[in-house]
């Protein structure tokens, strides 16, 4: 059995554990807070709707942030129970051994995150970027796609200036002209698009061998304590996951779906159809198949740490990252009205 295979293997022993535990425990109200970013996705729908709440009957308070670096930092601190982020910074934070669990893989990410060049930065290939400067936020997906983009065109990041930003700060120092080049996500993407063009985009950087992926992550002392109100959360989100995969014709720009979603996320309504297409969006059987909660998700987020350490971004690559991947969630989702 390989060392992958093992880890699985004890990953799903404890997750039948807990699996075998949530019959005898009953949804309770709770109160606690949930961190989103403004990626275009179908769940948004359901959060517009109050379905989380009714779900879980419990009492949920939505904080919008703009990184997954921010939301990384909500939680640590107690003030978030469940978070949206990216593989990057889900990485960073099991390599800090932050006491967090991966519950749901929300989205593998697409063409929905780009590199996109300014027009008039004299950028026609990838060549061009050095000497450029470059905004991206921080330990986040974009952050670790350019790096894997970089490096796969062999250019030195040293050679390119990287710049910290968030990407409502990207927007406007675009517009400005302030930076040559951005890789970013919705609705800064769709703002830098209008006076710029896309170089690589994360199905680009997949390719590549650098695959990045959004999840759900919760704090494990909130989830030990509300095993049911995590499993409600799954069940709402894969809901809307399959209710957009059985008509993805019914998101179209006018639609209450698409209004609800622009809503949220302050991306053009016109653009939404578009943005959903640009990523896959995992079904609960898929959660916990070999390829997500089942092992491909661990490995992925190992994958991502060794990369990280080898670009400096981390201290520490963890021997196992086994304790911050739970599919008992999804497995006990699967199994409710």
């Amino acid at each position: 059995m390989s060392h992958i295979s093992r880890r699985a293997a004890l990953a799903a022993t404890a997750a039948l554990g807990l699996v075998l535990a949530f019959p005898t425990v009953r949804a309770q109200a709770a109160e606690l807070t949930v961190a989103y970013q403004t990626g275009a996705d179908p769940a948004k729908v359901a959060q517009a709707d109050g379905t989380y709440e009714k779900a879980t009957k419990s009492n949920i308070k939505w904080r919008k942030f703009d990184s997954g670096a921010d939301v990384i930092a909500a939680i640590a601190s107690g003030d978030v129970q469940i978070g949206y982020v990216g593989s990057s910074p889900l990485a960073a934070a099991a390599s800090r051994e932050l006491p967090i669990e991966t519950f749901y893989v929300a989205a593998l990410l697409g063409d929905a995150e780009a590199l996109v060049v300014r027009n008039g930065a004299n950028i026609a290939s990838p060549a061009d970027l050095k000497g450029k400067k470059i905004a991206v936020p921080f330990v986040s997906t974009t952050h670790y796609s350019l790096l894997a983009a970089l490096k796969h065109w062999g250019i030195d990041p040293k050679t390119v200036e990287i710049l910290n930003l968030r990407p409502p700060e990207i927007a406007a120092a675009f517009a400005r002209g302030d930076i040559d080049a951005a890789y970013v996500w919705d609705p800064a993407l769709g703002k830098i698009k209008e006076t710029g063009k896309v170089l690589a985009s994360s199905a680009d950087v997949a390719k590549w061998g650098a695959p990045t992926f959004d999840a759900w992550i919760v704090r494990k002392d909130f989830a030990q304590k509300n095993p049911e109100v995590v499993a409600q959360f799954v069940k709402v989100t894969a809901d809307a996951y399959a209710d957009y995969a059985k008509n993805p014709d019914a998101y179209k720009a006018g639609s209450p779906q698409v209004e609800k979603i622009a809503k949220l996320t302050g991306a053009k309504p016109e653009e939404i159809p578009e943005l959903l297409k640009g990523n896959k969006f995992p079904s609960l059987k898929d959660q916990t198949s070999e390829a997500l909660l089942g092992g491909g998700t661990l490995e992925a987020i190992n994958q991502t740490a060794a990369f990280l350490k080898e670009q400096g971004r981390i201290e520490v690559v963890l021997k196992d990252y086994g304790p911050y991947v739970a599919p008992a969630y999804a497995e006990q989702a699967a199994k409710l009205n």
